[in-house]
């Protein structure tokens, strides 16, 4: 990265809201995401909103697609990458001590066959979403992977279509209860692998940064707990949301892990975020 490009993309992320908004997108990335979702998540008023992703497009650190009536923001990769590597090669100067927190060699080219993989989903309330992951994660991984659910603000427990949906389907559902993320921030939790976000609301979290730089993906599906109408009808969300939970899932476990490295299954990941009609996925 050119050092007027570097102290353009500096400058423009120098305002707290800026910088707040680029970290939100970070969350969401590779994916783009609504204003109105973005203002309602950081609680900034949509106008001013509008003038800080202005001038991040203009920095080139965020860009912006129309799909049908609506414009879906999103973080430029390769300008993100620019800018890390212009601080870490060009003012670092490449040294290793700086180096060495931004490089895990030992987690570059993962193998699959020696160990076990810690997998974390996060929702909301974990109360569906992510103990329908958790669940087909333990069940459909063979072993390989040992599944987790949390919640930001978890409820009370499991909800009651989420649990029929689940044992119609096979699961045991007795080790199933809602669990804040905090159980999973404290030192002594399991080091993640993997760590999903299943909702928007929960990837729009101002969550701290996982310890062992996990692979980080955002599966976002609509929540079935807001479903309205008869309980055949929210019966029939909640079946369908699960659905397109095993769809990921079950593609989410036959990745060949051992021949992909960081980046690559970085990518495989994204691509497994991208909507899936919850309708195609209907299982149950």
């Amino acid at each position: 990265m050119e050092q007027n490009d570097a102290a353009h993309a500096f400058a423009t992320l120098g305002h707290r809201d800026r910088l707040a908004v680029f970290r939100l997108l970070m969350r969401f990335a590779p994916r783009g995401v609504r204003p109105t979702e973005m203002a309602a998540a950081l609680g900034l008023r949509p106008n001013t909103l509008s003038h800080h992703l202005s001038d991040l497009v203009a920095a080139g650190l965020v860009g912006v697609e129309r799909q049908g009536r609506s414009l879906f923001y999103s973080v430029n990769l390769a300008a993100a990458q620019g800018l890390i590597g212009y601080l870490a090669l060009d003012v670092g100067r490449a040294r290793p001590d700086l180096l060495g927190a931004l490089h895990r060699p030992e987690r570059e080219t993962p193998a699959m066959n020696d160990r076990t993989w810690n997998v974390l989903f996060i929702c909301s309330g974990n109360s569906a979403r992510s103990l329908f992951a958790e669940a087909l994660l333990r069940d459909l991984g063979r072993g390989r992977f040992r599944a987790f659910s949390a919640g930001v603000r978890p409820g009370r427990g499991p909800n009651p279509f989420a649990l029929e949906v689940l044992a119609r389907n096979g699961h045991d559902t007795a080790p199933l209860r809602a669990k804040d993320i905090a159980e999973f921030q404290t030192p002594d939790a399991p080091v993640m692998d993997f760590v999903f976000t299943v909702c928007d609301t929960a990837a729009a979290e101002e969550c701290p940064p996982w310890p062992g730089q996990p692979i980080t993906g955002h599966w976002g599906l609509p929540d079935p707990v807001k479903a309205t109408g008869t309980d055949a009808e929210k019966a029939l969300v909640f079946a369908r949301t699960y659905g397109a939970m095993h769809r990921r899932i079950a593609a989410f476990v036959e990745l060949p892990f051992a021949s992909l490295d960081r980046m690559s299954l970085q990518a495989r990941v994204d691509a497994l975020g991208d909507d899936i009609p919850a309708e195609e996925g209907d299982r149950a």
